[in-house]
């Protein structure tokens, strides 16, 4: 759906929009290191989810927010939380076995897999801008993720064995946010944010705790660096989310905006100076691509 204009960004909203970008691309940098020292992908989700539930609450309770959400809308409140809870898991899973900026610019396909659920669940033809981009974002993903093993010289075959797992994780995470979107655009109109987000981190919570106690409960750092990791990601998770939904709003900000979709820039030189994880030339160029197409997406005018 359309806006009929959209606003220019004021100094401040453009400045907290990078924040959040740079806060969720050190988010992964910090998860990967978690993951490096003891750390599980459920662990990481439950902590994160709940802690950062537990400060959406906390706002709701300062701020005395109403529940008053139709019966119909809370149960696509639950399906959605049970999406989320999804694709934190894949997207983490992506994270822990990708370099974490490929694993990034995988999920960043999330706008070609909204448009798909869009059609697919309401009859909603995609814009022409959204087909013109399609072949562009997969030409730059496959550059990217260097789908020939060229770069790595390993060849595909044998490429594709060391990230093929990651990257199915990467897109399942894409489609299953993609699908959370739809669902939230159509089915929830109205309902207040805090409580969309409440709702969602309780439900994502919840679920990768039972997931963590199936499995014999949650598995801890075992080296100091860990528990620097898992901090971090908390905090700059759960600070970064809390931003989206308390500040984004009072800046005039319209929905979530493209300039935050340069978190793989972001985590692409975070993880090479803090993890030493590097990428080809040709891998830059691709990345360059996926980004450039979904901020061209996202600002252009409609």
């Amino acid at each position: 759906m359309n806006e009929a204009a959209k606003p220019s960004l004021s100094g401040a909203a453009f400045g907290t929009l990078l924040l959040i970008a740079f806060m969720m691309g050190a988010n992964h940098v910090a998860a990967r290191t978690a993951f490096n020292h003891g750390v599980d992908v459920v662990t990481a989700v439950t902590v994160r989810s709940v802690v950062t539930a537990l400060v959406v609450a906390l706002i709701l309770w300062q701020h005395k927010v109403a529940f008053q959400v139709p019966p119909q809308q809370r149960k696509y409140m639950g399906v959605i939380g049970v999406l989320i809870a999804v694709q934190s898991l894949c997207l983490y899973s992506a994270v822990a076995r990708l370099p974490v900026a490929l694993a990034l610019l995988a999920f960043n396909t999330y706008p070609l897999m909204t448009a798909m659920w869009a059609r697919v669940l309401y009859g909603h033809r995609p814009e022409r801008a959204v087909l013109w981009a399609m072949p562009m974002m997969m030409a730059g993903l496959a550059l990217a993720l260097d789908v020939l093993g060229s770069a790595s010289g390993l060849g595909a075959a044998n490429h594709w064995g060391q990230i093929g797992a990651g990257v199915a994780f990467a897109l399942f995470a894409s489609a299953t946010f993609g699908l959370a979107l739809v669902l939230t655009q159509h089915e929830t109109v109205g309902v207040d944010g805090r409580w969309r987000s409440f709702t969602s981190m309780s439900t994502v919570g919840v679920l990768a705790g039972l997931v963590a106690w199936s499995q014999g409960g949650l598995n801890w750092p075992t080296a100091t660096m860990g528990w620097w990791g898992l901090g971090l990601l908390t905090f700059l998770y759960g600070t970064a989310f809390t931003i989206m939904f308390t500040v984004l709003p009072k800046l005039g900000v319209v929905g979530n905006s493209a300039i935050m979709n340069v978190e793989p820039i972001f985590a692409l030189v975070l993880a090479w100076a803090l993890l030493g994880q590097a990428i080809a030339p040709m891998q830059l160029m691709g990345a360059a691509v996926v980004v450039g197409t979904v901020l061209w997406l996202g600002l252009r005018k409609p």
